[in-house]
């Protein structure tokens, strides 16, 4: 599941108080230089244009929002193309309403390949041009082809990623108490023991509130014990439902998150007991490991971005800094890297030049180097420089998505159909640390499942 987060200021437009949608506008105005202070020589291939303009909208709020704008203000000097974008919490639910009624913006930015995959089937999408598919050919990992295709055609490129399972930590708390970096699932269950017994604290913070998407970064914790616990394969097959979600090897993974999440000895730190878990913000869930009130927090590398929720730099994010990550460990010791992660994807709901020579510049590596070295995020583009990001563990997070030895995978309940995957998978997860039982809840859970 993708971030999102409520503005404070709302800028209402017709076509969204038709359907009740709130949208955060940014103009590239606000971000524009002079048109003398730009080198517009990277930008000649897209062409110029005269009082073009191209509305985008799609879940990116706040910081990252303004970040983003950013990143394509020489591109609007430039060509001539003025982009106007509008964030909303509630993009991912009224987008199709907004297309069915013919008041969709020109570009979307959509988390979620299932969702793309529902405005490509209502027939409300223009195929990506032949130079963003060329981009993406040239720049991605095939696996990120296939999550914006859908009957053998392509409808946009990936933009930003993020690679999910990573264990934030204080790096002053592991070296003062001799903790040592777990290198298995079971070597974090014995560090995750050690700190319960010695009774400082409770040694996980866990927020799973996010509004109507309460309960997602659960679904995070699943995902990542599937992968590591059974392979990229059964991941597919379960994603699929080439197994059932009853299936016993889900079963063990919630079963090996339950030692976590069900337990008043491990959660939640800083906080209050499991009970907590559905009403603290995943937003903030994190923050008590700058209190010493818990010593690991798990969540993506976006999260870098909440360290520093005033946009300060007062903790730094680095292996000596004030806070950092590990990734989820494998199961075995030696076991190939797979990860799971996030992204978004451009789709267009207008045929025009100003439209795709706008996604033609979000699918390059001039746009990627552009956003990244803002800071704050990563893309999955092999012609980012690693070094453009903003912080250490950034660095490794687009390595690791760089390597070709690297299996990836996309977030599991974003590549299942929404009546599972943006409903009764983040419901269970809400009904289990409530107390269900885990073969209560997935089967509840698999009875959800579409028949078709």
């Amino acid at each position: 599941m993708r971030l999102t987060r409520h503005r404070r200021w709302a800028v209402p437009i017709v076509a969204a108080a038709a359907v009740g949608l709130t949208l955060t506008a940014c103009t590239g105005d606000i971000a524009n230089e002079e048109a003398g202070d730009v080198d517009c020589s990277d930008y000649e291939e897209y062409g110029t244009f005269d009082g073009a303009e191209v509305t985008v909208a799609g879940t990116i709020l706040d910081l990252e929002a303004d970040r983003l704008v950013e990143s394509w203000s020489d591109f609007e000097t430039c060509t001539g193309i003025s982009v106007d974008y509008q964030g909303s919490s509630e993009f991912e639910a009224q987008i199709a309403v907004l297309a069915e009624g013919g008041n969709a913006p020109d570009v979307g930015i959509v988390p979620q390949p299932g969702l793309l995959k529902r405005l490509a089937d209502g027939g409300w999408l223009i195929p990506a041009s032949d130079p963003v598919v060329a981009n993406i050919d040239e720049f991605w990992d095939p696996i990120w082809k296939e999550y914006a295709t859908v009957d053998d055609t392509v409808w946009a490129a990936p933009l930003m990623a993020s690679v999910k399972g990573w264990v934030w930590y204080s790096p002053d708390e592991f070296e003062e108490k001799g903790y040592e970096i777990p290198q298995t699932l079971d070597e974090l269950k014995e560090l995750s023991d050690t700190i319960a017994a010695e009774g400082d604290h409770k040694p996980w913070c866990v927020g799973l509130e996010s509004g109507d998407a309460t309960g997602w970064p659960g679904t995070d914790w699943i995902e990542d014990y599937m992968i590591r616990l059974h392979g990229a394969d059964v991941y597919d097959q379960w994603v699929t439902h080439e197994i059932p979600f009853n299936d016993p090897q889900v079963a063990e993974a919630f079963d090996a998150v339950g030692e976590y999440l069900k337990s008043d000895d491990m959660v939640n730190g800083g906080i209050g007991d499991v009970s907590t878990l559905v009403t603290e913000a995943f937003q903030t869930a994190g923050l008590p490991i700058l209190e010493g009130e818990c010593s690991l927090h798990h969540q993506a590398s976006f999260y870098e971005t909440f360290w520093n929720p005033e946009g300060g730099d007062e903790n730094t994010v680095a292996s000596e800094g004030t806070v950092f990550g590990f990734l989820l460990p494998p199961a075995n010791a030696g076991d190939p890297l797979s990860v799971t992660g996030g992204g978004e994807f451009p789709v267009a709901f207008r045929d025009a030049e100003e439209v795709e020579a706008f996604r033609t510049y979000l699918s390059s590596d001039l746009w990627a180097n552009n956003r990244v070295s803002l800071g704050g995020v990563v893309s999955a583009n092999k012609g980012l420089d690693p070094e453009n990001a903003s912080s250490e563990l950034l660095v490794q997070a687009v390595e690791i998505l760089q390597d070709p030895e690297t299996t990836f995978r996309f977030d599991g309940s974003d590549l299942m159909p929404g009546a599972v995957g943006a409903d009764s998978f983040w419901k269970g997860i809400v009904a289990w640390v409530g107390g269900e039982s885990t073969e209560q809840v997935l089967d509840t859970v698999e009875a959800s499942w579409p028949a078709s």
